[in-house]
């Protein structure tokens, strides 16, 4: 009789030395990108194989956005497109990271949704409000709740996934939600009758979209997260030039199952920034007209909203060089 102890020890050391053969090889960076329009853009330099072209190897991986972060803190992807502010809060809760590109701000698609009846943001005071905690929809309807001079005790808050919140409110269960598109989108075509009482349109640069990279890979492989960053702006290019934008808005909107006449309102409200504009960005002022100041504003609401314990080092999660270089 075979020993099941000896054979399982057998076939993990065969699955180690393979482990250790797949090491050998150069492997792609791994990148995980969701549905926000700046993100999905991507989409248009994997369509064209653009990062063939550019000589760096590439892998893209899907995911809800919140599980894209989860994939990076797990260690099984190099980067991952996220808001700067969860770059903060993935970082504070052990997964550290930095931003080095800056793809858009948002600009009114990120939205506090409110059921038929409730047309500003003070007609919230005592009502549910369904909002993914911890995350950049919670850190909107925080500070529009500051603008309207009401804090989140004013508010009864409801835990729900962002890509759940057309439904939610659709059900009743709650008066309100926060939600990017196309989930906020959705809400107002499933709900007749609903506002978006306030946007990211209200505060630009409270969010900026970036992509952020392990310090591990950024430190092993500058280069070639150059060659990436060198990509973007070649999507950026496409996407602005009246000549190629109809056929950019067709690749983004078939990646998220829309038609591109409905996608094209998406990129409105997503300020996709060329490099000049990016570049200014990054220079470090208070406010929100940079990333800094936005972060550091960011990290200020987290922490005081209990979001995470310690202020963050911003200055650690940004680095410029990258898109300097190009």
């Amino acid at each position: 009789m075979k020993n099941p102890l000896k054979k399982m020890l057998g076939a993990l050391a065969g699955v180690a030395m393979l482990g250790m053969s797949a090491q050998a090889l150069a492997e792609p960076l791994k990148i995980g990108y969701s549905d926000w329009p700046g993100w999905v853009a991507w989409e248009v330099a994997i369509e064209k194989q653009w990062f063939k072209e550019a000589g760096v190897d590439v892998q893209f991986e899907w995911f809800d956005y919140v599980a894209s972060m989860d994939a990076f803190a797990a260690g099984q992807l190099d980067a991952v497109a996220m808001t700067n502010g969860d770059a903060l809060v993935t970082g504070a809760t052990g997964a550290r990271n930095v931003m080095i590109l800056i793809n858009d701000y948002s600009n009114g698609n990120d939205m506090v949704v409110a059921a038929p009846g409730i047309d500003s943001v003070k007609d919230l005071k005592g009502k549910k409000v369904g909002v993914e905690i911890g995350f950049v929809g919670h850190l909107l309807l925080l500070n529009a709740l500051q603008e309207n001079g009401m804090s989140e005790a004013d508010v009864e808050l409801v835990n729900v996934p962002t890509n759940e919140t057309p439904q939610v409110l659709a059900s009743g269960d709650v008066d309100a939600i926060v939600a990017w598109q196309p989930n906020s989108g959705m809400a107002l075509q499933m709900v007749p009758g609903a506002t978006a009482v306030y946007s990211s349109a209200d505060e630009p640069g409270l969010i900026y979209d970036v992509l952020a990279v392990s310090p591990s890979s950024l430190a092993a492989n500058r280069d070639e997260w150059i060659k990436v960053a060198r990509v973007w702006y070649r999507v950026v290019d496409y996407i602005n030039d009246p000549k190629t934008r109809d056929d950019a808005v067709r690749i983004m909107a078939s990646r998220v199952g829309l038609e591109p006449a409905e996608y094209e309102t998406f990129i409105e409200g997503t300020k996709i920034l060329t490099l000049d504009e990016a570049r200014s960005f990054f220079e470090k002022t208070d406010g929100f007209d940079s990333l800094y100041g936005s972060s550091k504003l960011s990290d200020e609401f987290n922490v005081a909203n209990e979001v995470y314990k310690d202020p963050q080092p911003i200055d650690d999660y940004i680095d410029a060089t990258i898109t300097d270089a190009l």
